[in-house]
């Protein structure tokens, strides 16, 4: 898959990927920006902003304008925030590009952010913070990067606080917006059936007057590696059915030298109904109905972590099964064969091939390696590299990785004790 990188006058870059025989695109705006960049006193403004931007814009001062004009070309719309980057997208037929690209641009760079809009999505925010504390599933992620980014902005929650988005003024979006909204902060891709020359032209008419730069743009405070001994937090929730965990480890950053082998030792461990995780914890023991493996990564640390939904009676065991297999790869006491690591290769493989298929899925697969990556990878190119791990680089992974004193153990359940939980990962 080939994709064609270009950059305007004003520093924003545009991001083609053709797709010839396709009769839709996808147009995704890329912002650098996050709720690590936030401080206590706006944490979840991102977010916040986010919604925001549906609510009007210049040329469409109202949330029924805009979403008008993406009905009236049958198109769909969203957004998302993550620690680190926000995007919005329109995805439409290729025919309407000028379209999309006129109401996505004048919605991102033009909001009206109307002090009346802004007081009254205060409460469907509030509303949606506490709709993921009711989720255990959902907020365990939440929990988890508390404990393990305890005291960096990574541990706060993307949604905010019902605090803090109270506190959030019309004047706190616009200093946000000047900080972190400028042309060379920001990526335009666009994936579909579309032409380069077309979107360039595009681009230059509705993006080419953003400001180019700021005077320097905001340092993160990076994450401290300090850790010496395993650490739990307990969030009760009392009459709870189910026990919800993640077991999880300091790992990589984005881009670590290690990351296909990483990669490779998440599917043998969590990647699909046949995975280790899931035929031993859900087949054979019967203790949780979910259960998956998972990293994430930052510009300068990561996390590897098993997720479990268990038997509330049944916790104990259930992570004392986890860890012996985590610690037996470590040691390499537990044989990966040749018919394993194949499968895990083309089980990643397989599942990128199929995303890869749908033009938003392809915007974030380039959007993001540009915005945050120092080189973006082709599919082709990270095929290969899944291709060359062996069972050497997966044990080697395992054995960085999973070091007990660098445990943490976050829960939510009907549990009150959580010395109970340290004694066990001791």
């Amino acid at each position: 898959m080939k994709y064609k990188l270009s950059t305007l006058a004003n520093g924003l870059r545009i991001l083609t990927v053709p797709m010839p025989t396709l009769e839709s695109a996808t147009v995704t705006v890329w912002v650098g920006t996050g709720s690590r960049f936030e401080s206590p006193e706006i944490e979840g403004i991102s977010h916040f902003l986010e919604h925001m931007v549906f609510k009007g814009s210049k040329k469409r001062p109202s949330a029924k304008q805009i979403a008008e004009a993406i009905d009236a070309i049958g198109g769909e719309f969203n957004a998302a925030t993550s620690k680190d980057w926000t995007n919005f997208y329109i995805r439409s037929r290729a025919a309407q590009l000028e379209t999309t690209m006129d109401v996505l641009s004048d919605m991102v760079l033009n909001p009206t952010l109307d002090a009346s809009d802004i007081e009254r999505e205060k409460g469907v925010i509030i509303e949606e913070i506490a709709m993921y504390e009711d989720t255990p599933m959902q907020n365990i992620g939440n929990v988890f990067e508390q404990l393990i980014f305890d005291g960096n902005q990574l541990g706060q929650n993307i949604a905010g606080t019902a605090k803090s988005v109270n506190g959030i003024t019309k004047q706190d979006f616009e200093d946000y917006r000047k900080k972190h909204y400028f042309a060379k902060n920001i990526v335009v891709s666009v994936a579909g059936g579309i032409e380069q020359k077309q979107v360039l032209a595009l681009a230059q008419k509705y993006f080419g007057s953003l400001k180019s730069d700021i005077a320097q743009k905001q340092k993160l405070e990076m994450v401290s590696n300090t850790q010496t001994a395993p650490a739990v937090k307990l969030k009760t929730k009392a009459n709870s059915e189910q026990g919800h965990f993640i077991l999880g480890f300091r790992g990589f950053p984005r881009g670590h030298k290690d990351k296909y082998a990483e990669a490779v030792l998440s599917s043998i461990l969590g990647g699909g109904m046949s995975s280790r995780m899931f035929t031993e914890i859900r087949e054979k023991r019967g203790l949780a109905y979910a259960v998956s493996a998972d990293s994430e990564h930052y510009e300068d640390t990561g996390y590897f972590g098993i997720y479990a939904g268990v038997v509330v009676s049944k916790i104990d065991e259930a992570i004392k099964a986890i860890l012996d297999e985590l610690y037996s790869l470590a040691a390499q006491k537990s044989e990966i064969s040749d018919s394993e690591l194949t499968k895990a290769k083309e089980y990643l493989k397989g599942h990128m091939a199929l995303a890869l298929e749908n033009t938003k899925a392809v915007n974030s697969f380039f959007g993001m390696k540009e915005l945050l990556q120092a080189k973006i990878e082709t599919p082709e190119e990270v095929f290969a590299g899944i291709n060359k791990v062996t069972k050497e680089d997966v044990y080697k992974v395992a054995s960085i990785l999973f070091k007990p004193e660098k445990l943490n153990l976050a829960i939510i359940g009907p549990y009150k004790d959580e010395g109970k939980f340290v004694k066990l990962l001791n």
